[in-house]
């Protein structure tokens, strides 16, 4: 499961209108199901050189397909089919585990929170290993 995106070297992916670079992926920005259908794009734009396509996946950019995860997101790995993510709810806020489950698209926050990366370190690389 993956889509492909068009990225400027500088950061930012094409929105819709072919002419602007949002600095996040959100729902605005020109999507494609395959790679070729992407550069087929690509070959039509001024500047070509500047212009990657992006996979983009539940791993990589995880905001995209779980739309209720809210806050930034530190680190991401996949345990069966679920996304466990470490995220920062709102800025200032304590770090928290989201569990995302790719067949639903349910998010979960587990009840810890905790206060730095280095706090949460252990918890996440050790998720579900019970």
């Amino acid at each position: 499961m993956s889509i492909f995106a068009l990225q400027s070297l500088a950061g930012g992916f094409l929105d819709e209108d072919l002419e602007h670079f949002n600095k996040n992926f959100d729902d605005w920005c020109i999507q494609f199901e395959s790679y070729e259908d992407a550069m087929d794009i690509v070959q039509t734009l001024e500047d070509q050189e500047s212009i990657d396509v992006v996979e983009i996946t539940p791993l990589s950019y995880p905001k995209y397909f779980f739309n209720s995860l809210q806050g930034t997101v530190y680190a991401t790995r996949q345990i069966e089919d679920k996304i466990i993510c470490v995220v920062e709810p709102f800025m200032g806020s304590n770090f928290r585990i989201a569990v995302c489950d790719i067949k639903t698209k349910n998010v979960r926050l587990t009840k810890t929170t905790y206060k730095n990366i280095p706090s949460i370190e252990t918890a996440f690389a050790n998720y579900g290993d019970k």
